[in-house]
């Protein structure tokens, strides 16, 4: 996973989001592809951590190619960038605080996504509540989800997208992992 900023040729961009109301309590998670198509999903009794890796794990499922993944959250993106994964498998998928690896049964499979591909995948940290205008329609299509607990899809053009291609200068501050 390369660590500059730019979009790559032939590069799909996704964006991702988990929203959770009460933490935990009802939970959505979205994905969406400027231009493009987009998805969002519910479950009942859950978390914010859980419906950010599962936005993941639903975008890279269901989106073929080469993929930029921004996303703003830090916990997901952090594990590749830091690769915390990699202390996580040596020792027997425990925390450096020697407890269980929390949500192992959906990072299990985002690492096999991401590191285990075809395919080239790379993450990067969007700033959350900002002025990018895809990661904003994300959040509001899983806070949707979150409260009316029933997901939505399609492949129309997102409020915005022709605008959110690439990231305003200055916005990816913690860069692509």
């Amino acid at each position: 996973m390369a660590a500059d900023t730019e979009d790559r040729a032939g590069e799909l961009v996704v964006y991702t989001d988990g929203a959770c109301r009460g933490n935990p309590g009802p939970g959505g998670w979205a994905w969406a592809v400027p231009g493009g198509a987009y998805a969002s999903g519910a479950e009942p009794h859950t978390t914010n951590q859980r419906m950010e890796i599962t936005a993941v794990v639903r975008a890279l499922e269901a989106v073929p190619g080469p993929v930029l993944v921004r996303s703003d959250s830090t916990y997901v993106v952090n594990c590749f960038r830091d690769r915390w994964y990699v202390g996580w498998q040596r020792r027997n998928w425990r925390n450096a605080a020697n407890r269980p690896v929390a949500n192992r049964d959906l990072w299990e499979p985002l690492l096999d996504l991401v590191l285990h591909s075809e395919r080239p995948v790379r993450l990067q940290w969007v700033k959350g509540h900002g002025a990018d205008p895809m990661n904003h329609w994300v959040d509001q299509l899983a806070t949707e989800a979150a409260d009316r607990q029933v997901g939505t899809s399609g492949g129309t053009e997102a409020p915005g997208a022709a605008r959110a291609s690439r990231p305003a200068p200055g916005s990816a501050q913690d860069g692509v992992c």
